[in-house]
């Protein structure tokens, strides 16, 4: 459930419990929110009132009226400290996460407004581990010792683990687990296992992660199908898929078939190492095995394909999700909006938009940015402007990634002074630019080959304290040369290769130089780039190669394309479509056509001009 940060006038009813229809209209208290905050004064008369009426209305027998006690909308305080009412849909508080004296269960979502209630010693453990850095591990176990054993405290120290997942602060997580699990006079159960394997995993440290595992059986302690499934993604994390498969196979072996959990995080996590592929065949395994795919994995699946630029294979998922009646969440249906907007299809975005709003959600920011997205990358940057505009008609706040989008899309289309404008109307509403702001903005300037401007943008990077990465620095010089600024290029490459710099050329730093050398007819210098390559410990890749081949065919130099060609063949690099139409471009007649195709067809590489999947 997504809960806007601001609701401008809208109009919000309290329905109390146990009262009947003939008080009801009486009772009924309705107030307009105009971006002020309602007051824990207006809280309590609000509640006062409501038990005076209910005190002195009747039972309403006899009348016909439904003695069947209605449930009420309650009131909470959001991040901001603003009273904020729940829909109908409210999600038990059960299945929000750790409330005092409840245990805290891994993978429940909380909803905005409910957070774990704390005594004031442990909000100071909270505060002292989230704060200043220097904290070392033994002051923090000092603390952790002088603390009175009981049950409220085992809650709090649960509690402050839940709030440090939540801010993904792995370090003080791993600390207080370790305490908890090897110093305390505590009794540890499972979830003190599964926080502390989890840490391990996003830190990369699959070893310690499988440790702890090892640690709970010998500690006799039960593992749980969220045991199992974070082990399984920090596997996945260090792209060790044998061992993932191998904790599926314990998991049969003992009568224990993977649940819909643990396939979710097996996909996810082949997802996040860069494995599509193998997560699809888990997804189909799992259909295989008859587990019935949840909304979360049709998520997964659909976010997959869009990433993959497969919109209508993304499209395809959600219509069996909604055959297998698994019903879509707004997740589900923001990834599907997100696919069609990589791809630009702006119409069959606003097609999704229509059905999420048809199906009773409530559209969010992330809804409206991956619908400015989509209307960003065809082209259009007013229909941008204008979703732009009706988000906050509608009381939903654009958030940094909105004027990134609108800053990308007045870019995109030339209109690099618009772009300009929406990055200062950010900074003046108090949000602070970060390094894809500043980049996009150089981006739009870069396309209009505005040299002078781009510079000013990087000095005003540096200025507020972001130093510009490699990615930066890479389109200043392919900025420079564009412009034929040869010297501004080799300077701002020659700055990259200093010792200790922050920014480090890579091979895509390489690929702009040659393919600049390249369009220029420096050869000589472009083949001294490429040498080089070996010696920077530097793999050339498929458009090292492309665009040492275009230089060439540029000039029609046909045979020397056709060795370059077998270089790339011999060296274990795979052509794309890019590499095939660069070396018909060299082609002078119908028969070095034909023959490059039968050359093209008998090698042992295919040219694959697809996305893999």
């Amino acid at each position: 459930m997504f809960i806007h940060q601001k609701i401008l006038n809208s109009h919000v009813t309290l329905m109390l419990s146990s009262m009947h229809s003939n008080v009801e209209s009486s009772l009924k208290y309705s107030f307009t929110m105009q971006q002020q905050p309602i007051t824990s004064s207006t809280y309590s008369n609000f509640r006062c009132r409501a038990k005076k009426s209910a005190g002195s209305g009747n039972n309403g027998a006899g009348n016909g009226v439904d003695q069947r006690p209605r449930r009420a909308e309650t009131l909470h305080l959001d991040k901001s400290g603003r009273w904020r009412s729940f829909t109908a849909k409210k999600i038990s508080r059960k299945r929000c996460g750790s409330l005092r004296g409840s245990g805290w269960k891994y993978g429940s979502g909380f909803v905005d407004g409910i957070f774990p209630v704390m005594t004031p010693s442990g909000q100071q453990i909270l505060e002292l581990v989230q704060g200043e850095e220097g904290v070392d591990e033994n002051t923090i176990w000092t603390i952790l010792h002088n603390l009175r054993a009981s049950h409220d405290t085992f809650d709090d120290l649960v509690n402050v683990l839940v709030q440090l997942r939540l801010n993904q602060k792995w370090d003080p997580i791993v600390m207080i687990c370790q305490w908890m699990l090897y110093r305390s006079s505590f009794k540890a159960d499972v979830i003190c296992y599964n926080l502390l394997i989890e840490a391990y995993g996003r830190q990369s440290q699959h070893n310690k992660a499988e440790s702890v595992y090892f640690e709970l059986l010998r500690a006799k302690c039960v593992p749980t199908e969220h045991t199992y499934a974070l082990l399984i993604k920090a596997y996945c994390t260090a792209r060790l898929t044998e061992q993932a498969e191998a904790v599926v196979a314990e998991m049969n072996k003992y009568g224990l078939p993977p649940s819909a959990i643990v396939y979710n995080a097996y996909i996810d996590g082949l997802m996040k190492a860069g494995n599509p592929d193998k997560a699809v065949e888990i997804f189909q395994r799992m259909k295989r095995d008859n587990c019935q795919p949840s909304a979360e994995t049709y998520t997964l699946l659909i976010n997959l394909y869009g990433k993959a630029r497969r919109a209508y294979m993304a499209l395809k998922l959600f219509n069996e999700m909604r055959s297998q009646s698994c019903k879509p969440n707004i997740c589900t249906f923001t990834a599907l909006i997100n696919a069609f907007a990589r791809e630009g299809q702006c119409d069959k975005a606003e097609e999704i938009f229509e059905q999420l709003q048809a199906d009773g959600f409530e559209p969010d920011v992330y809804v409206y940015n991956a619908l400015m997205e989509a209307y960003s990358r065809a082209g259009f940057p007013y229909g941008a402007a204008e979703i732009f505009s009706v988000m906050q008609h509608m009381g939903c706040e654009p958030d940094r990634a909105s004027f990134n989008i609108m800053v990308d899309a007045y870019g995109r289309s030339g209109l690099h002074s618009e772009a300009e404008a929406v990055f200062e109307d950010m900074k003046q509403l108090g949000m602070t630019p970060t390094m894809k702001s500043h980049m996009l903005l150089l981006s739009a300037y870069s396309r209009a080959g505005n040299v002078d401007k781009c510079e000013e943008i990087v000095n005003q990077m540096q200025e507020s304290g972001i130093e510009p990465d490699t990615f930066v620095l890479n389109s200043m010089i392919n900025l420079y040369g564009k412009q034929g600024l040869f010297h501004k290029m080799e300077q701002t490459l020659k700055a990259m290769d200093h010792k200790g710099a922050y920014a480090v050329p890579d091979i895509s730093t390489y690929n702009i130089l040659i393919n600049v050398y390249g369009r220029a007819g420096l050869l000589e210098r472009m083949e001294g780039v490429f040498g080089s390559l070996p010696e920077l410990g530097l793999k050339p890749d498929v458009v090292t190669w492309t665009s040492r081949l275009g230089a060439y065919s540029r000039k029609k130099m046909y045979t020397k394309c056709l060795e370059i060609f077998e270089e790339m063949i011999d060296a274990g690099c795979c052509p794309d479509g890019g590499t095939a139409k660069v070396l018909m471009a060299a082609c002078c007649s119908e028969d070095q056509v034909e023959q490059l195709t039968t050359v093209i067809r008998t090698m042992h590489k295919s040219i694959s001009t697809t996305t893999p999947l």
